[in-house]
């Protein structure tokens, strides 16, 4: 039977950052967020609220150096979080591909929780920083998160001029995928929705 409390905590302590997440996958978008990054802290909680995961995300990094150890990190963690909440997938939906749009920007974000870790990102997002935030890390987020969630992501963008849109419209596109791939079917609650058996 699909487990009635898909919840995850992990810690993960390294000499550039101390992470610790809390994952709710069955919640309702309760976040609480605090990475000392600005505009990454706004783009989790953005992923959280359209996802409806209850989330919880601390980090302390070198944020003298930059913020990059910082973002990349919060992905493993998190992406760990979820493959830990997940347990052993049964009865999920498996596949989804919303698309999002945020004023000119369109985002698709398309997820197969399939067991192997991997992103597929065609985003042309301008090189700037927003506050501390160079746009370069969405993608190491996000490569960081599918890694290790252990899914299938692919984020394609349809229409973008500005920044910070097209980030955040990738953020809430990649909280709702997930958020209805990991819906339980009622129909096949008791299988993998593999023809191998196994993800």
């Amino acid at each position: 039977m699909a487990s009635q409390n898909r919840c995850a905590h992990v810690e993960r302590e390294t000499k550039e950052t101390k992470i610790m997440v809390d994952l709710n996958l069955d919640g309702t978008g309760v976040t609480d967020i605090d990475t000392g990054v600005g505009f990454f802290d706004h783009m989790l909680e953005a992923f959280g609220r359209h996802g409806l995961f209850d989330l919880t995300v601390k980090a302390t990094g070198d944020l003298h150096v930059d913020a990059h150890h910082t973002v990349e990190d919060v992905g493993i963690v998190l992406g760990q979080a979820f493959a830990q909440a997940m347990g052993d997938k049964r009865g999920i939906v498996r596949f989804a591909s919303p698309s999002i749009a945020m004023d000119e920007a369109l985002i698709m974000a398309a997820v197969d929780v399939s067991g192997r870790g991997q992103l597929h990102y065609a985003v042309d997002v301008a090189p700037c920083m927003l506050g501390v935030f160079d746009t370069s890390l969405a993608k190491e987020f996000f490569i960081a998160l599918a890694t290790n969630a252990q899914i299938t992501l692919h984020l394609h963008e349809f229409a973008g001029e500005n920044a910070h849109h097209v980030i955040e419209a990738c953020f809430k596109a990649t909280g709702r995928a997930l958020c209805a791939a990991l819906e339980i079917n009622p129909r096949t609650a008791e299988a993998l929705p593999s023809t191998k058996g196994v993800l």
